[in-house]
């Protein structure tokens, strides 16, 4: 076996933890930890912090059960892992969750895509979710040291140790059942974001209707465009000419008339006046002279 050396340069001799049946085994017994890309996702982010060798000895703690508990708790997540010592050790891993402010925006964009709110609300992780999160300019997966915070109360000068490795593996396998811890994680319920989601399409719908309601309105407007939905009513003020009879005045007398023009069209002019100021202004037929002809 390789000697091992410390961060001093001393040498140590490994140390092998007691043997327990109260741990939770992890599912996988080789090769990959988890099967959906979320909890991928989440265990990439481990080993991006993570020395090679403490993570296969944090997996080989996870498939040996080493892991007695995971309980999720306001700041993250809460654990305990039987190493050497008889105490087992406490483990916390903390991450920052989004405000309320960064939630509201990440809801936004969630509920504008339809099939990110149609796969919510059945349950399922979005595949591309992480654009959602990217397009509010956040993260659901944590992505820098500052964001993920582990400690444990090993001697272990390492941070994060062989036993936060196994903690992290374990709830890798918690995702895979469970998809939505990673959101209460991040500060929000299941119920909480499909809530939201919820009122948002109530929102949307609406807005429809109003836009809608106005469409229709707009449209029987067009239609009353040319017309009115009202009686029209006119005031006329008619008063005769100041010239009697100027028509026949600026004609002036016809070289072919032996006849005054006045005298002989004057009062066919008169009549024809009266009968029309009666027509107009008399809800009375005008009268006719069914035997008159013309001369």
């Amino acid at each position: 076996m390789a000697r091992r050396y410390d961060y001093y340069g001393y040498y140590y001799k490994p140390t092998q933890p007691i043997h327990t049946e109260e741990g939770i085994k992890a599912r996988s017994k080789k090769g990959k930890f988890v099967k959906n890309w979320w909890a991928e996702r989440w265990i990439k982010a481990l080993e991006r912090l993570v020395d090679a060798g403490r993570l296969r000895r944090g997996q080989r703690y996870a498939r040996q059960g080493q892991v007695i508990s995971i309980e999720e708790t306001k700041s993250g997540i809460a654990a305990k892992v039987q190493g050497s010592r008889r105490t087992p050790y406490k483990v916390s891993i903390k991450i920052d969750p989004l405000t309320e402010a960064q939630w509201e925006q990440v809801i936004e964009v969630l509920a504008g895509q339809a099939i990110f709110t149609a796969q919510l609300l059945a349950g399922e992780m979005p595949q591309d979710i992480e654009q959602a999160f990217a397009q509010a300019g956040l993260s659901l997966f944590p992505e820098t040291s500052q964001e993920l915070v582990t400690d444990c109360s090993c001697p272990d000068w390492a941070n994060p140790c062989k036993h936060v490795a196994a903690v992290h593996y374990i709830l890798g396998e918690q995702f895979d059942q469970d998809p939505f811890m990673l959101f209460r994680l991040r500060g929000r319920t299941q119920d909480q974001i499909l809530e939201a989601l919820r009122s948002r399409r109530t929102e949307a719908a609406g807005e429809a209707e109003e836009i809608e309601e106005e469409a229709v309105s707009l449209a029987e407007s067009l239609d009353l465009f040319w017309g009115s939905s009202q009686p029209l009513h006119l005031k006329t003020n008619i008063k005769p000419p100041v010239t009697e009879l100027p028509i026949l005045k600026r004609l002036g007398q016809p070289a072919f008339l032996s006849d005054d023009l006045i005298a002989a069209l004057g009062p066919a002019y008169r009549a024809i006046t009266q009968a029309v100021l009666k027509t107009t202004f008399s809800d009375e037929p005008p009268a006719t002279d069914d035997g008159a002809g013309a001369d």
